[in-house]
């Protein structure tokens, strides 16, 4: 059975649409395969957008202009300065306030007859299929595997289709999953990722960045699918990967097949123990070989350890504690380094936040270095509770 075709619309549509309506959304209304139906059926849609950041900006802003009648967004998180070189949906002046208040006022700022339904928790095995069944579609546009398989299987088990976002640095990725989707068509992200990648293989967007304004092409791209499956335009995304890249300006589609060895989701499990944070490694090495900042402050005043920077040199460049030589950790990590580390003295390793450390220091432990530690919360902590001086990134 093909995966691709036009779908059935989700939503029923609306008995009429107001006056008022009619001129706002006329462009739409002159569209033939959209229009007059086409906008009742939207107003009368329920999207759930799990987070409010990079990617649910723009798809926050895009379905209320479009005028999907009922948004809830699902966001626990507050607005921070480094939000704003992207999550366009909060200003300067929500530094600080709740990342879901800023979105529900920018949404009425838009369209002040959309009904904005606030979730202000973290999306957890435990509420999420609830949650879902109260929505005709979830737009996940979350930025770890932990949530995305969340997410996934918690849709499978609301039966409910999902358009799913990816970026990192200047690349994106978007589909749509739907397991009970008509006509055997059914398929969904474990057909793609049957399985997490390893710990620490794939960073975050924290640790690697991302260009700004591809949140916006690729936002727009998952709005789009929304519209469609809401509304039964066109060919949707189910059963095809589209893959941009912002360097190369290439847009390319790759058909998705269900995996016949995949089992049926019957349940939600825990998710950072599935997708680890820390790989197994990383954790046992930690073990007793962590150190907070105000322990190694002490230790540096006293010259007492070696300060091993594993992070990026980009990283480093924004900026490091005083002492430290860079190393980053996949040269820890191949082996490259280790012949150049001391053997006289005890090393501290630290990253951003002590994931990436963990893993360097597993590595040390394996060759030898029996006193290798690092440094709890990274450079973040050590911002926070030692050096506020230092800028955050």
């Amino acid at each position: 059975m093909s995966l691709t075709g036009t779908l059935p619309p989700l939503v029923e549509p609306a008995a009429e649409l107001t006056k008022d309506e009619i001129a706002r959304y006329s462009r739409h209304l002159l569209i033939p395969d959209l229009g007059v139906e086409g906008q009742k059926r939207l107003k009368n849609a329920k999207v759930l957008v799990i987070g409010a950041g990079g990617l649910g900006s723009p798809t926050l802003l895009y379905l209320a202009a479009a005028g999907v009648g009922t948004l809830g967004i699902v966001e626990f998180d507050e607005v921070d300065a480094s939000n704003l070189q992207r999550q366009i949906i909060h200003g300067e002046s929500d530094i600080g306030r709740s990342k879901a208040e800023s979105a529900r006022d920018s949404i009425h700022e838009i369209n002040s007859g959309i009904d904005v339904r606030l979730h202000k928790i973290r999306l957890e095995p435990d509420n999420a299929v609830e949650l879902f069944r109260e929505y005709d579609l979830i737009v996940d546009g979350t930025d770890n595997f932990a949530t995305r398989y969340l997410v996934n299987d918690a849709a499978v088990l609301a039966g409910k289709p999902y358009v799913w976002g990816s970026i990192y640095r200047f690349e994106g990725q978007v589909s749509v999953f739907w397991e009970d989707a008509p006509d055997g068509r059914g398929i969904n992200y474990r057909d793609l990722y049957p399985e997490a990648p390893p710990a620490g293989m794939v960073p975050s967007c924290a640790e690697g960045g991302v260009l700004g304004v591809l949140c916006g092409s690729i936002g727009s791209i998952m709005v789009t699918e929304a519209l469609k499956l809401l509304t039964g335009m066109g060919e949707t995304l189910l059963g095809r990967l589209m893959v941009y890249d912002a360097l190369d300006m290439n847009y390319r589609t790759i058909k998705l097949r269900r995996d016949p060895e995949r089992q049926p989701i019957t349940e939600l499990i825990d998710y950072d123990a599935f997708c680890g944070v820390v790989s197994e490694e990383g954790a046992l090495a930690a073990v007793g070989s962590t150190i907070t900042a105000a322990e190694l402050k002490d230790l540096l005043d006293d010259d007492k350890v070696e300060l091993i920077d594993v992070r990026e040199p980009v990283e480093w460049d924004i900026a490091n504690i005083d002492g430290a030589t860079l190393i980053p950790k996949d040269k820890i990590l191949s082996g490259e380094a280790l012949s150049g580390l001391p053997q006289h003295k005890p090393i501290v390793l630290y990253c951003k936040t002590g994931i990436r450390s963990a893993e360097a220091l597993a590595a040390l432990k394996n060759a030898g270095f029996a006193d290798a530690t690092h440094l709890q919360g990274g450079i973040a902590a050590w911002t926070k509770q030692v050096d506020p001086s230092l800028p955050v990134y």
